[in-house]
């Protein structure tokens, strides 16, 4: 089959694409409550003859599948929104209701829906063509939260996978080879001995104490660690009056590294910090680990393969309406907030200049460390990945802001979604039909790995 007889299947089906991408803009839902975005995606695929399998223990989380026997290739795509981020389609900042509200300010209505358009007419070449294999759609929970993929993985529902590719909302349509951090959110809390702070305070054994001594380990703590180490932390229970000494307390803090061994070493001496800290007010100490997630190791061999696909489809194909809309946002932007934009995502400067990013660039950023995480890297280390960006928002606009929001609900962001369902569709497509590309993105993946088994974050002693 042509390449162009795939983008055509996509392309038939772009106003279906069109209606659940507004349907999800329209009624956003965050991390792990995201019932009616899952049954919106369900019920469609279930229409079109996949095969809805649940997964244990993520209610808001399920596979698609459709043929039988190997290879198996995945598709994995998102739906939750982000809180206090509802936004109208416009280039002022308005919310739909209140400020308060949700909104799709990471483009997770377009993230899904390609995935799903992509899957799809994947299946229709798979019937065309008897292609034999079996295709799967992941439809994943609570990325925002960094806990969705790595609480799937504990089940074990990508163990069986020959390949799997996926792409995100940005402002470049490009592939992202460069590597995110692994991290780790957890939550600590210290019971102790509550008191009359004036009448009584040496019978009381202050939580509140215990956090701040763990805070002030946790800072002589980032010397002795590389440099790459981020330690961030809030205290979300401080304790209540200052009358009183506080009998519980509870400290929140993230861990990046730029891999997950890094994490877990750092991880290991920061609980030995909060431990001391109870044991120097005597208090009592405990710790939750509320989401965990690897560092994404991208595959080059499928990188290769979605670039070229990208470049054969073009661009999103954006009008001079398009242009003049994502202008309206670019004249409201810094030199220096787009430039640390660009930074962030190592755009080569020839796209500082644009308003709209309607072509497929080749972005080298192989190697480099993007500060911020993903869990999909738990995928990547489970079987060969690659993903790419589209452009759903102007260039020089940060993900998990209004203006994102706005862009989303857009023609902008729909048409990076078709074009997005496209390089879906074809690389997949490959992957079926390359038995040699799919091999050599094994044997890559291995050298990688060195064939080191998967760790679920949440498994981890």
């Amino acid at each position: 089959m042509r390449k162009t007889e795939i983008f055509d299947l996509v392309e038939k089906n772009r106003e279906t694409l069109n209606q659940m991408a507004l349907e999800l803009w329209e009624h956003p839902e965050t991390a792990h409550i995201e019932y009616q975005s899952s049954k919106l995606q369900k019920d469609y695929l279930t229409s079109v003859g996949f095969l809805i399998k649940d997964i244990p223990n993520n209610p808001t989380s399920f596979i698609a599948e459709f043929g039988s026997g190997k290879p198996i290739i995945g598709i994995t795509g998102e739906y939750d929104a982000l809180p206090k981020l509802s936004q109208k389609i416009s280039s002022v900042q308005e919310p739909q209701e209140t400020k308060d509200d949700p909104g799709h300010g990471c483009g997770h209505n377009l993230l899904g829906v390609a995935g799903v358009g992509g899957a799809v007419a994947m299946k229709q070449c798979m019937e065309k063509e008897n292609i034999q294999g079996t295709l799967r759609y992941y439809g994943c929970a609570a990325e925002e939260t960094l806990a969705g993929k790595p609480l799937m993985a504990k089940e074990h529902v990508f163990d069986d996978l020959d390949a799997c590719i996926s792409w995100h909302p940005a402002f470049m349509n490009t592939l992202w080879g460069c590597d995110f951090m692994a991290m780790n959110s957890m939550k600590f809390r210290f019971k102790g001995v509550p008191s009359h702070a004036a009448a009584a305070p040496e019978i009381g054994r202050s939580a509140l104490d215990a956090v701040e001594l763990m805070d002030v380990g946790a800072n002589y703590l980032r010397e002795h660690v590389i440099d790459q180490v981020r330690i961030h932390y809030s205290i979300t229970n401080g304790g209540g009056l200052p009358n009183t000494v506080p009998a519980e307390a509870e400290v929140w803090y993230y861990v990046r590294a730029p891999k997950r061994e890094n994490v877990r070493s750092t991880v290991k001496r920061l609980i030995k910090i909060a431990e001391g800290a109870a044991h120097m007010t005597e208090t009592e100490m405990t710790y939750e680990l509320l989401a965990g997630c690897y560092n994404v190791l991208p595959n080059h061999v499928i990188g290769d393969v979605m670039l070229d696909n990208m470049r054969a489809i073009g661009g999103p194909g954006f009008d001079e309406k398009e242009f003049s809309y994502a202008k309206e946002f670019s004249d409201q932007l810094t030199e220096v907030q787009k430039e640390s934009v660009l930074k962030t995502y190592f755009a080569p400067e020839a796209v500082k200049e644009l308003s709209l990013c309607n072509d497929v660039i080749e972005n080298e950023d192989y190697g480099k460390l993007m500060c911020g995480s993903n869990d999909v890297g738990d995928v990547s280390y489970i079987t060969p990945f690659a993903l790419f960006t589209a452009a759903c928002w102007p260039v020089g606009i940060a993900s998990h802001t209004w203006m994102a929001t706005a862009c989303t609900g857009s023609t902008i962001g729909l048409k990076a979604m078709v074009f997005s369902a496209k390089t879906l569709a074809s690389t997949v497509y490959d992957l079926f039909t390359k038995p040699d590309t799919l091999k050599a993105a094994q044997k890559e993946f291995q050298e990688e790995t060195k064939g080191k088994p998967y760790i679920s974050p949440f498994d981890e002693a």
